[in-house]
């Protein structure tokens, strides 16, 4: 059992030093954010970024929340607790959205060239 606990312990330790080495080369999922959905808001309300990146959107509460931008773009489906929406903006610009269930939560995405 000791000898298997040393090589898992090495393994991890490999792990968290490429890990490590990706993030100071900037290449450890630098192109990915994460938006909150929590107590009726989305957190952070504003998020700025690069064209590329892929945004998520978590939904923590208790409640169905259903993810839409105000044009149309794109539009999640209803996000039960712990559910995910995912996307990747291709192009620059301001983006605003709202949760279609709930209209007076909105956010917005500056994406950056």
């Amino acid at each position: 059992m000791q000898k298997s606990t040393a090589v898992s312990l090495r393994a991890l330790a490999a792990s968290i030093a490429l890990m490590a080495l990706l993030i100071m080369h900037g290449n450890a999922n630098a192109a990915d954010a994460q938006v909150k959905i929590a107590n009726f808001t989305f957190e952070p309300p504003v998020l700025t970024l690069k064209v590329g990146t892929t945004v998520t959107w978590v939904n923590d509460d208790d409640i169905p929340h259903l993810v839409s931008e105000k044009g149309g773009k794109f539009r999640s489906s209803a996000l039960d607790t712990n559910e995910t929406f995912s996307e990747t903006f291709k192009d620059a610009g301001t983006i605003e959205y709202f949760c279609v269930l709930h209209p007076h939560m909105t956010g917005k995405i500056v994406v950056e060239p």
